[in-house]
């Protein structure tokens, strides 16, 4: 077997940018749809009639099947065409955001959401496949995904902003809407730039039961991560999904180790860039998603800030982001090597999640928490992009949407995980504090502190395994070069 599979011929260098552009359209509206919610909640509820309870099922709708999906969605795009599914997802995604604002009724909003996350999957399955094959050579790659990691930190900072002002100056509906424009453009202009590709096609036939056995174990295993802070970490109910989903992951790896086809072709396990830089997206998701979860929550319920000015506290960070993924971080990859900048990147998250663990109830927004953000936007500029790249820089060009697929699933599940168990320590420490008679502000605030001291411990161990575990690329290229070849061996030996 030969690993060493050569990608697609590119399209001329402007289309091939322009492609870029739609692309991360499309990426853009998966991005804003992950935060952009979290502000309009109250204005639902108040609309709609939602319970406490069924709220939640408003963001757990949509994060079920987006991250159950993922990975069937990137061999998809493998088999039967990266482009073809990107726009597939794209357009269910659009009509779905148009279900969700027409939504009269609890029932038709959290269908609305699955459907929107199933067609967030199907399109962002595909993505880093999409610019890893379209950017071959190393420099355009960097450029690439310094506009790509732009568009994945910068839109969650975005969609609070955007939520905000949304929620205030129309209503909520409009959180929703804001989506088809740029859905219907995207699905015009990629229909023409993008690049198609074929696929491997469907001649050896699909693999139906690692299918089945992979979605179901993620549906399973996120719907227990979800209900989790609900139910209890020690419920039955979680420790019986989550019992249940390693049982189904479990039978998904002994049927992909003995069919010809599979859905996931072990062999890239092999790559320790991919499964180690997958690893460290994890532990970095959960410090990003506890910035914008508790950090708004922090800033609206400690320091009162609206809607509205909670987006814009966040700018800092949205900003130093931008300046660096405007050429600055591909350069400095350039020079010294994705691990060489990575490295000092997430030691300034860490710090940057520290500083937050620190700052005080009465805090100003000068210098402490300006500086925590500009800090967390620094550190994810010097970060984001080099470890996509890492992950992504080894993979055969065959087997990219389903790399892209593995990637996607550890950083959405890693981060549910961490922030759904942030989120119950931060509430159980609050109400611990107003038990013993302390104010509310005053325990709300020593929760989310704590919820970001282990946020930043979780960043630092993601630092501790690019460390050890991560190569530079060229070792890495060696070590999968053995790889091919040990395949190669085995399989004229049969």
């Amino acid at each position: 077997m030969n690993l060493n599979i050569s990608a697609p011929t590119p399209f001329g260098d402007r289309q091939r940018w322009l492609a870029l552009v739609v692309i991360c359209f499309g990426q853009l509206m998966i991005m804003l749809d992950s935060t952009i919610v979290n502000v309009a909640l109250p204005a639902i509820q108040r609309d709609l009639h939602f319970t406490q309870a069924n709220l939640t099922w408003v963001v757990n709708a949509y994060l079920i099947a987006y991250g159950s999906f993922l990975l069937l969605a990137g061999r998809a795009g493998d088999l039967i065409g990266r482009k073809r599914l990107f726009l597939a997802g794209v357009a269910v995604f659009t009509v779905a955001s148009a279900l969700s604002g027409l939504a009269y009724d609890p029932t038709t909003l959290i269908a609305a959401r699955l459907l929107q996350g199933l067609g967030g999957a199907l399109s962002g399955g595909v993505i880093l496949a999409l610019i890893v094959t379209g950017f071959p050579k190393p420099q355009e790659r960097a450029q690439a995904m310094s506009i790509f990691m732009l568009v994945v930190a910068g839109g969650g900072s975005l969609g609070l902003l955007a939520g905000g002002t949304l929620t205030q100056l129309i209503n909520w509906h409009w959180i929703f809407f804001i989506n088809l424009p740029i859905g219907v453009g995207t699905m015009l202009l990629g229909s023409w730039l993008i690049e198609q590709h074929e696929g491997l096609g469907l001649s050896r036939g699909v693999d139906v039961a690692g299918s089945l056995l992979v979605s179901a174990a993620m549906v399973v295993g996120i719907y227990a991560i979800v209900t989790a802070a609900e139910m209890g970490w020690t419920s039955v109910h979680t420790l019986g999904f989550g019992a249940a989903a390693i049982a189904l992951l479990t039978a998904f790896f002994v049927v992909e180790a003995r069919i010809e086809n599979p859905i996931l072709p072990l062999r890239i396990l092999r790559l320790r860039s991919l499964t180690g830089a997958s690893a460290a997206r994890a532990l970095v998701a959960t410090g990003m998603f506890t910035t914008f979860f508790l950090g708004a929550l922090y800033l609206q319920r400690v320091k009162g800030y609206s809607a509205f000015n909670t987006g814009l506290a966040f700018l800092p960070s949205t900003l130093a982001l931008a300046t660096l993924s405007l050429g600055i971080s591909a350069r400095l990859m350039r020079s010294f090597g994705p691990r060489a900048l990575l490295i000092p990147g997430l030691a300034t998250i860490t710090i940057a999640l520290a500083i937050m663990a620190t700052t005080a109830q009465n805090a100003d927004y000068f210098p402490s928490i300006f500086g925590g953000y500009l800090l967390f936007g620094i550190g994810a500029g010097m970060s984001f992009m080099p470890l996509t790249t890492i992950m992504m820089a080894e993979i055969p060009a065959a087997d990219a949407g389903i790399a892209s697929g593995v990637g996607n699933v550890t950083m959405q599940v890693g981060g549910a995980f961490g922030l759904a168990a942030l989120g119950t320590i931060s509430t159980d420490h609050t109400l611990a504090l107003v038990a013993q008679g302390q104010s509310l502000a005053g325990a709300l605030t020593a929760g989310y502190q704590l919820g970001f001291g282990i946020a930043a411990a979780c960043v630092a161990a993601g630092l501790v395994i690019v460390v050890v575990v991560l190569r530079s690329p060229r070792v890495a290229r060696s070590r999968q070069e053995e790889y091919a070849s040990d395949d190669l061996e085995t399989a004229e030996a049969a």
